[in-house]
């Protein structure tokens, strides 16, 4: 999976460049190259303020906000590492709160790569050294590590001791690198567990609850699944969450999607069961509302593209490219009388058929596009797919193509989602002049 990065800053540039050019590991799994790499610039993985090491098939991005949101909110000062980026690469470190500046960027990607020429790592692996090196030079209280792709063997996995570890959502996603049942995919998730360590996870089917637990149990990691050490459930306009230390009721997130409730839950029940910061409740009930995490079920309610539409129309837009992210998006807009037309692409490695499925009887069109830079499945296979599924489809060269040619055919109010790829939203929101902050 070739990972794209740009900057305007020449310097970072050059650095991108270099990190595109040595990836022959892209596509291997192991802990080998980045021990390596991490050895040859001084284990910075070992210096790290207290990490809270989170992984998942969806949700654990959001899942990284909220904790973020909730950690701040304790007035804690806060490093995070996440992965892909949307518009700019610095959005995949922030240091202490704040995306890194091309400044420091530029050389630390210089520092890394000088040392990794015979070691060859994945772009992924690169960056996520640099990372590291980073946190090691700015003072923080904390530290959230997002997996990148898996857990077992991840290069993120080398955080022996995190304060907390925690799983979100399961689904099939990566199968090339994961396998295609879904318990395995399960079980290498599980793989970030580390002695006495707390695990704590959402609610899993029996025979995936059944893997995570075996893996707990032989890295000797206390697993603390929903539903049994901790539980939540949306109650009206509030989120009831409940655990040995107590019941605390919190506002519903800020973020779109009755799913977001649970990603909020998940991030309190880690923030309860680390002992490294005492986080008062206060912080916990301003967490759900302080949590941002854009191309999310993102509103685009201002910039280029949004100007462009009548003031009847809404625009959204939203990264989710699995099955199971796309029965969250689908469910959020299947209660609303106004029509909803989509913009739509999606890389060829995923699954066409099961992620149009959800949308079936909720969308009024489809129009589809490819994703830049990426290879993604041509127009007339996800035309002929939504036709098969009883959407009326056409295709566009791009996405204000697209938006243009849907609010032609309007005759009244509508909803617009820009789905299927966190690629294709990346460029969506460079477009609409709004890039993440």
């Amino acid at each position: 999976m070739a990972d794209h990065a740009r900057s305007s800053d020449p310097a970072v540039q050059q650095q991108l460049d270099r990190l595109t050019m040595l990836s022959p590991g892209r596509d291997v799994l192991g802990l080998e190259r980045i021990g390596a790499l991490l050895a040859r610039v001084g284990n910075p993985q070992h210096r790290l303020p207290p990490v809270f090491h989170v992984a998942g098939t969806n949700g654990k991005g959001s899942t990284c906000a909220f904790l973020r949101a909730g950690l701040e909110a304790a007035g804690l000062r806060v490093h995070a590492y996440t992965s892909p980026h949307l518009v700019r690469f610095n959005e995949r470190i922030r240091v202490a709160g704040t995306l890194i500046d091309d400044a420091a960027l530029a050389p630390l990607l210089a520092e890394v790569l000088d040392q990794s020429a015979d070691i060859a790592p994945s772009f992924f692996e690169a960056t996520t050294a640099a990372a590291f090196l980073a946190f090691t030079r700015t003072a923080a209280d904390a530290c959230i590590i997002e997996v990148g792709l898996g857990g077992r063997l991840d290069a993120t996995n080398v955080i022996h001791r995190p304060a907390v570890c925690g799983i979100a959502q399961l689904g099939l996603d990566h199968q090339a690198f994961l396998g295609d049942r879904i318990e395995d995919i399960a079980a290498e998730k599980a793989g970030i567990a580390r002695p006495g360590v707390p695990l704590v996870t959402m609610d899993y089917p029996p025979g995936l609850a059944d893997r995570v637990a075996e893996v707990a149990r032989r890295a000797g990691a206390p697993w603390l699944p929903r539903g049994a050490a901790w539980d939540a459930s949306a109650e009206g306009d509030m989120l009831a969450y409940r655990d040995a230390h107590g019941p605390l009721r919190l506002p519903l997130p800020a973020l779109a999607g009755a799913h977001q409730a649970m990603n909020a839950a998940l991030a309190t029940a880690m923030l309860r069961h680390q002992t490294a910061f005492a986080i008062p409740d206060a912080a916990l009930i301003a967490m759900p509302g302080g949590a941002h995490w854009p191309a999310r079920l993102q509103r685009l309610d201002r910039g280029r593209l949004a100007a462009d539409l009548p003031q009847d129309v809404e625009l959204w837009l939203d990264g989710g490219h699995n099955p199971a992210a796309a029965a969250h998006i689908a469910a959020f807009f299947a209660d609303d009388t106004r029509p909803l037309h989509m913009v739509f692409g999606l890389l060829d490695n995923k699954d066409l058929a099961g992620v149009l499925a959800p949308f079936a009887g909720i969308a009024a069109s489809l129009s589809a596009v490819p994703v830049p830079d990426h290879a993604s499945h041509g127009a007339d296979a996800i035309i002929a797919r939504a036709q098969a599924l009883g959407i009326p489809a056409t295709s566009a060269p791009d996405v204000p193509s697209a938006l243009a040619q849907i609010v032609a055919r309007l005759d009244g109010p509508g909803r617009i989602l820009i789905a299927g790829s966190l690629y294709l939203a990346g460029q969506v929101l460079a477009l609409n002049g709004t890039p993440p902050q």
